[in-house]
């Protein structure tokens, strides 16, 4: 089991960020880089989260609550995904 803390982070979007979400998911621009990027639905759903304002552990509780997994699978899963999108510049 991975325990890791989850905080009240909240994660903005980059301005230079352009996406669109459909049931299979979302297709993500980045205008910066000039990147197109392709997110399954799980990816979408906590994309869609951030652009909103939610704060990671909101973001954790719906992954968990949607997708009908554990908070704590949810949590690290949620947590490695919000890196790789800071990694990219999609996310400050």
């Amino acid at each position: 089991m991975r325990l890791r803390w989850v905080g009240w982070a909240m994660h903005k979007v980059s301005d230079a960020v352009r996406s669109t979400h459909g049931q299979d998911g979302a297709v993500v621009l980045d205008l910066r880089q000039g990147q197109i990027f392709s997110f399954n639905l799980v990816g979408s759903r906590i994309l869609a989260l951030l652009e909103s304002g939610a704060r990671e552990s909101d973001v954790v509780d719906a992954v968990s609550r949607d997708f009908g997994i554990g908070r704590d699978i949810a949590g690290g899963d949620v947590h490695d995904f919000i890196e790789q999108l800071q990694n990219l510049h999609l996310v400050e």
